[in-house]
């Protein structure tokens, strides 16, 4: 039985179409105004948005953490925590003020000490931030609320390095808790945001808490995005983790959850017939698929056995897997970067058209000295879109001749797995799969995944000197001709490097109650300006 079959008919048995009671554990129905509850895309399994980047750690630090700038919806980064800021006529001194009247969800006021603080923290794991540390002179505080960056070679992206929403996140933490170290995740979550987590009501797996911060101070303008002013309409945002689709969409249905983030898009006809409800696409920028491997062990160690993966790969198989049968909800990519932005180029990705060369495939995998050894793919089985991805990629790599070694584990485990640098044989891995927003695709700037920084690169580890010097050659651009040349050898060089392999560009719905107003399209989930009637 296909994928979007089983969940059909286990919607249709569970009363879901009907409007029926769930035959499984019914959540506490929704009460309130002042109380909204949101199902999110996978289990909150951290909330450290430096030390990972997880989406959904990200989206859940956005409510408890601020940041200095924020991005809005036309990619500018504005005044947040700050007030403003002075630049030098050659970009290589900042100087910054904040707002007054920050405090923490502790009662302590925000000063430039914890804000320094949590700058070194974040620049040691975020790529542009390593960027900005590469060539600190000095982070200095000039009093409680100034303080100045001195460097030695001009950054003119300083603004969107400090609002980007991509983790790792600029997020402003105590001091004492900023220094944690930044290879370790944090224990305290004291926020600067509009929302304090409960941590006396977290069950891991289960459901998370976030109450309003009284003493949170919005800023004037009316919030965009991570911009303006962050108004929290609701007294209790509770999140609820229901890895199976069809108790989510029987929850949504019955009101029991007034908000479920990425609905699978085999049930998106079924909750469209629900006049309660409202489905739209929740980011027009879409997202990129991705098979990651590991560049430090053979076989993927060898461009020629990643060429092989990508020789053999078909992104509609992915595509179809992903979001089902609707060909208005993904598209192929043969390209790094995010289509209909202003530097989308498909150099290089002749890669990924035509017919599918699955005994060229073997040949090149054979060159690169693979012999049979168990590649091990690490699936993440309770979010769908890793789940469609991971069963595509065993079936290729089987086609291909490949032994594959699949291990079925939550996000949360592969997040953990992913990290590591042991051989695939002592806990490491060869190959996962995640997704990158749109949003973070469209230059290289938030594009952790596109770094071949080597060690200090994302997941996967991958070093190349002419993908560094691309990025570095994009940073440099004066006018957008330059940067469109730029990208241009980017995206060619990626390919070459097989940095990672794009699986398709897809869209994605978000579901949510007819009493909700304020839901936003956007690459994570706005919570201010959101009402229940």
């Amino acid at each position: 039985m296909k994928r979007r079959d089983f969940l059909r008919s286990t919607a249709a048995v569970s009363g879901v179409v009907s409007g029926a009671g769930l035959a499984m554990p019914r959540l506490a129905r929704a009460q309130g105004a002042r109380v909204l509850r949101f199902v999110p895309q996978a289990n909150l399994s951290s909330l450290d948005a430096v030390a990972g980047t997880q989406y959904v750690v990200r989206n859940a630090a956005l409510i408890i953490w601020d940041t200095l700038y924020g991005i809005d919806s036309k990619f500018e980064a504005k005044p947040q925590m700050c007030e403003g800021h002075e630049v030098s006529a050659d970009f290589k001194t900042w100087t910054f003020k904040l707002r007054e009247g920050l405090t923490f969800h502790d009662g302590e006021r925000v000063t430039t000490r914890d804000v320094i603080a949590s700058l070194q923290r974040w620049m040691v794991r975020d790529t542009m931030g390593q960027k900005i540390k590469a060539s600190l002179d000095a982070l200095e505080a000039l009093d409680d609320r100034s303080f100045r960056f001195r460097l030695n070679k001009p950054f003119s992206k300083m603004l969107f390095a400090l609002g980007k929403s991509n983790a790792p996140v600029a997020l402003i933490m105590p001091e004492r808790i900023a220094r944690t170290d930044p290879f370790k995740l944090i224990s305290e979550y004291v926020g600067s945001g509009p929302m304090k987590f409960r941590t006396d009501e977290w069950v891991p797996g289960a459901s998370a808490v976030f109450e309003k911060f009284a003493a949170y101070q919005p800023r004037a303008e009316k919030g965009d995005w991570l911009s303006g002013g962050k108004r929290m309409l609701f007294d209790r945002v509770e999140w609820k983790i229901l890895p199976d689709a069809a108790t989510a969409a029987g929850a949504l249905q019955n009101g029991e959850v007034d908000w479920w983030e990425t609905p699978v898009s085999d049930l998106v006809p079924m909750l469209k017939r629900n006049k309660a409800l409202e489905v739209a696409i929740s980011d027009p920028f879409g997202n990129i698929g991705s098979l990651r491997m590991n560049h430090l062990y053979p076989p993927f160690n060898d461009v020629r056995a990643r060429r092989a993966v990508l020789m053999a790969l078909s992104q509609a198989d992915y595509m179809q897997a992903v979001v089902g049968d609707d060909p208005e909800l993904w598209k192929p990519l043969p390209s790094f970067f995010t289509p209909g932005t202003p530097v989308y180029t498909e150099a290089g990705g002749d890669i990924l058209k035509g017919k599918r060369d699955y005994e060229g495939a073997k040949k090149l995998l054979a060159e690169a000295g693979y012999q049979g050894e168990p590649i091990i793919l690490l699936v993440a089985t309770d979010i769908s879109i890793t789940k469609a991805q991971g069963d595509v990629t065993a079936d290729l790599l089987k086609k291909i001749g490949m032994n594959v070694d699949y291990q079925a584990l939550d996000w949360g485990t592969v997040g953990a797995r992913r990290a590591k640098k042991d051989p695939p044989g002592k806990g490491g891995w060869h190959i996962f799969h995640t997704w990158h927003a749109g949003a973070d695709c469209v230059n290289p700037a938030p594009y952790t995944a596109l770094d071949a920084g080597g060690d200090a690169a994302w997941f996967g580890w991958p070093k190349s000197d002419a993908v560094q010097a691309d990025i570095a050659a994009w940073y440099e651009a004066g006018d957008l001709a330059a940067e469109k040349a730029a990208i241009a050898k980017l995206d060619e060089d990626s390919f070459a490097n097989v940095t990672y392999a794009p699986t398709g560009f897809f869209l994605q719905y978000q579901a949510w109650s007819k009493s909700l107003s304020g839901v936003v399209k956007a690459p994570f989930p706005v919570f201010w300006d959101v009402q229940k009637a």
